[in-house]
């Protein structure tokens, strides 16, 4: 849907969205340690779609499911116990990335 957002061709949203993208590069932090962020800012967010989103950018990025975990175990301790649904929802995510054979192993 982001093509569709962009066909838009609102200037405000353009910026937004090259912004974002731009936040993920690499820089002072590495764009795999900044994917691991923005995995625990949605899951304490509480964003089921943007759990999606970023884990799958942790495949792309490198994470190993063993680098998730980890850091979903900071979101459950920053968000505590309401961040569970949405923890079990990324389990569930792991499992698919898993299986396409996406997600590197330890």
């Amino acid at each position: 849907m982001n093509e569709k957002v962009l066909e838009l061709d609102h200037l405000g949203i353009k910026r937004f969205f090259n912004l974002d993208s731009n936040s993920y590069r690499d820089g002072a932090l590495p764009g795999k340690t900044k994917e691991l962020l923005g995995l625990v800012a949605s899951a304490v967010l509480r964003c089921n779609d943007c759990i999606d989103y970023h884990l799958e950018q942790c495949a792309k990025t490198g994470s190993s499911k063993d680098e998730i975990v980890d850091a979903l175990n900071v979101a459950l301790i920053v968000g505590g116990s309401i961040v569970i649904p949405h923890l079990r929802h990324a389990i569930g995510t792991l499992e698919i990335l898993e299986s396409e054979g996406t997600l590197k192993t330890d």
